[in-house]
């Protein structure tokens, strides 16, 4: 089995042509949720919904979140009502969003809402939140301490960030299915989502670090340069005090890859990486970088 430490863009990229070479029950994927928000009485986890969304084959994947084909008829005539809803959520994407607030009021653990939801969706693959309980990443600004969502969607990233802060009421740790999935894994890949708001917020949950320092871990970057494929990357890392660049993304993960890899149009140089073409435009570029680090697991 192959474990994959995902955010919403970079990596279910990857994830697309991972599902075509590998068998899909050899597939887990530890998903970033200090991005979930609740809008109007609702759970959004975007990461997770990206995630199940691709393999149920049902994702947007000209915008890489939502519903392919999705309807905005509610969020239409909520936004009309005067409800501040700043994010555009489909009908369908927002009748997963009920379904999850309605199970976890229940009592459940995300992970098991994400299972059932996984299940009723037809999804092969095991995706698995980071943790259980809430934890958040805040961005702190001229406007004070807003939530990531906020900077991203509602000020299009336009606002300079001072300091990322990660919020919650007690320290995340991983769940027993994270590191069970890990335990089991013959490789760990750290996708080229963005280091610092999708990556850390997985490695900072206690245990994730110790589970796969001890694993074959293949890190993929997600800069050519000193600019991200996709995202606010960039000023993320500089935000919190890393290069925005392959060499900053492979300083911030201290020590955990045993492969690095870098695009093979980067100028930037890190040592002892290896090269291949990590701009996943279509399905086809996405089948060939999943062979590629299917060759070197082999290898290992």
């Amino acid at each position: 089995m192959i474990t994959f430490l995902s955010g919403g863009t970079g990596t279910p990229k990857l994830l697309r042509g991972m599902q075509k070479v590998v068998d899909r029950h050899e597939i887990a994927v530890i998903v970033n949720t200090a991005e979930d928000i609740w809008i109007s009485g609702n759970h959004i986890s975007p990461d997770v919904d990206t995630v199940m969304y691709l393999f149920a084959g049902i994702l947007n994947t000209d915008t890489w979140w939502g519903v392919r084909n999705d309807t905005f008829t509610t969020h239409e005539e909520t936004t009309r009502l005067g409800i501040d809803e700043f994010i555009a959520i489909g009908d369908r994407d927002r009748a997963v969003h009920i379904a999850r607030a309605e199970m976890l009021r229940s009592g459940m653990r995300l992970t098991n809402v994400t299972k059932v939801l996984c299940e009723r969706f037809g999804v092969r693959e095991t995706v698995l939140p980071m943790t259980d309980t809430e934890v958040t990443t805040q961005v702190k600004t001229d406007l004070g301490l807003i939530h990531f969502q906020e900077y991203w969607i509602r000020a299009k990233g336009k606002i300079e960030i001072q300091q990322i802060v990660r919020s919650f009421d007690e320290p995340p740790v991983a769940t027993p299915e994270a590191l069970e999935a890990i335990e089991a894994s013959d490789a760990i890949v750290i996708g080229p989502s963005n280091p610092i708001t999708s990556i850390l917020p997985i490695l900072d949950c206690a245990g994730i670090r110790e589970a796969i320092k001890n694993k074959f871990v293949v890190a993929v970057s997600p800069f050519i340069g000193n600019a991200p494929i996709s995202g606010p990357a960039g000023a993320f890392m500089e935000a919190a005090g890393y290069e925005p660049s392959a060499i900053g993304t492979f300083n911030c993960y201290r020590g955990l890859p045993d492969v690095f890899i870098q695009d093979t149009r980067d100028p930037v140089n890190v040592s002892q990486s290896v090269r291949f073409d990590t701009l996943m435009v279509d399905e086809d570029k996405s089948v060939a970088l999943a062979q590629e680090i299917l060759r070197l697991i082999e290898k290992h």
